[in-house]
Formats: C-alpha cells, sequence, structure tokens
C-alpha cells in the first residue's frame, strides 16, 4: 500500500477482471442504485467494463505527478509513505467497486447498499488513521485557506480530521452491516460532519492565531 506502483497493479487486476467477465456480460449492465438498493441506472458493457480502471489509471497518473507541480514538494519528503497510502486507499477503493459492478452484471447476489458503506467506511478508517501525518501541501489532506495559510494550523486540524475520518468510518461501517432505511442521507450525514468538524476548526484556529498577532 506503501508503494507508488501499487495503483498499476490494482488497475492491472481491474482490467483482468473486466477481460475475464466481458463475454459473460449482458449488453447493458447496472450502474447506478438508488436508496433503497434498486438499479436505477443501466449503462453499456463496454463503459461499464473499462470505466473504472480508466478511473484508476487516471488517478495513478495523477497521484505520480502532483508532488513534482506542488510548491511544497521538499515535504513530500517527510510524509511520502502516508502520501501513497492516502493515494492507494481510494484506487483500492474504486477498484473493489468495480468488482462489485462485473460481479452484479454476470448475477451473483451483491447488494451494493451493504458494499459501498462497508467499502468506504474502511477507506475512511484507513484514511484517519494516517491522516494526523500529512504535511503542509497543496494537493492532499483538508485544504482550506485557513489551513494553507499556517503550518500551526494544519497540524492540528490534521490531527482532528484523523479522529473525525476514523470514526465516521466505523459508524459507515456500521451502517453498512445494520439493516437501516434511508441509508444514503444517513450516510451523506457522516461524511458531513467528519468533514465540517476540521474545516470549522481549521477557522477557529486561524481565528485566535490573527487575535495573538494583534
Amino acid at each position: 500500500m506503501r508503494s507508488r506502483w501499487f495503483g498499476f497493479f490494482v488497475v492491472a487486476l481491474a482490467l483482468v477482471a473486466s477481460w475475464w467477465a466481458w463475454d459473460q456480460l449482458p449488453p447493458r449492465i447496472a450502474t447506478h442504485w438508488n436508496a433503497a438498493g434498486h438499479v436505477n441506472g443501466y449503462s453499456s458493457r463496454t463503459f461499464g467494463a473499462l470505466f473504472a480502471p480508466g478511473l484508476m489509471t487516471a488517478l495513478t497518473l495523477l497521484f505520480q505527478i502532483l508532488p513534482a507541480l506542488d510548491p511544497r514538494k521538499a515535504n513530500y519528503e517527510k510524509f511520502g509513505d502516508t502520501y501513497w497510502v492516502l493515494a492507494n486507499a481510494v484506487i483500492l477503493f474504486v477498484g473493489v467497486v468495480h468488482v462489485m459492478v462485473l460481479a452484479f452484471g454476470l448475477g451473483y447476489p451483491v447488494s451494493m447498499t451493504r458494499v459501498v458503506p462497508l467499502g468506504m467506511g474502511v477507506l475512511f478508517i484507513a484514511l484517519g488513521n494516517v491522516l494526523g501525518r500529512v504535511q503542509p501541501n497543496w494537493f492532499v489532506g483538508i485544504r482550506t485557506p485557513w489551513t494553507l495559510s499556517s503550518d500551526t494550523v494544519w497540524r492540528k486540524t490534521h490531527r482532528t480530521g484523523g479522529w473525525t475520518f476514523f470514526l465516521a468510518g466505523c459508524a459507515l461501517v456500521i451502517e453498512g452491516v445494520t439493516p437501516l432505511g434511508n441509508l444514503w442521507p444517513l450516510m451523506a450525514i457522516t461524511i458531513l460532519v467528519a468533514a465540517l468538524v476540521p474545516v470549522i476548526q481549521s477557522y477557529l484556529l486561524w481565528k485566535g492565531e490573527q487575535g495573538d498577532r494583534a
């Protein structure tokens, strides 16, 4: 998970899965589900089999070049392993969803209302565990005007964000294994709270710094 080449490995696995499933997939496959878990959107077999691998390829290439474009690229040497854990976790999540879409298209009893929150929960737990180690940069992490203007605000905000993301991940996992109604709105609220708490804190910390300088 800390290798900069891990994303390409996941892309290769996704393409192998698409190649293996291709002849068995119907001409149109489900690619979207509503809050009740019912299919409400279909795409062509080509789109369903190749969109996610294409997206993962684009993300992998993007993550490769972002450090070189960042004005604060020297900081990546301080959290390089963490950067690749974050990047690879996102790519792996897309890969898992892709495999589940293929499995559903092949007729397997996949419940996307369970798979997605569980997958997102694990993703948020992984992100929360490493978020506190992300050093100031322009591309990854909790980037607000206030964290970008103060390294102290950045570090304190990311420590808090690590906890909120971790707790949100645990909540998403619970939501994924519990037969709850209105699951998507509940997921949205969970994610929104996890993101808003550190954002608000970043502003309050920055405001406090300005008051100290007055």
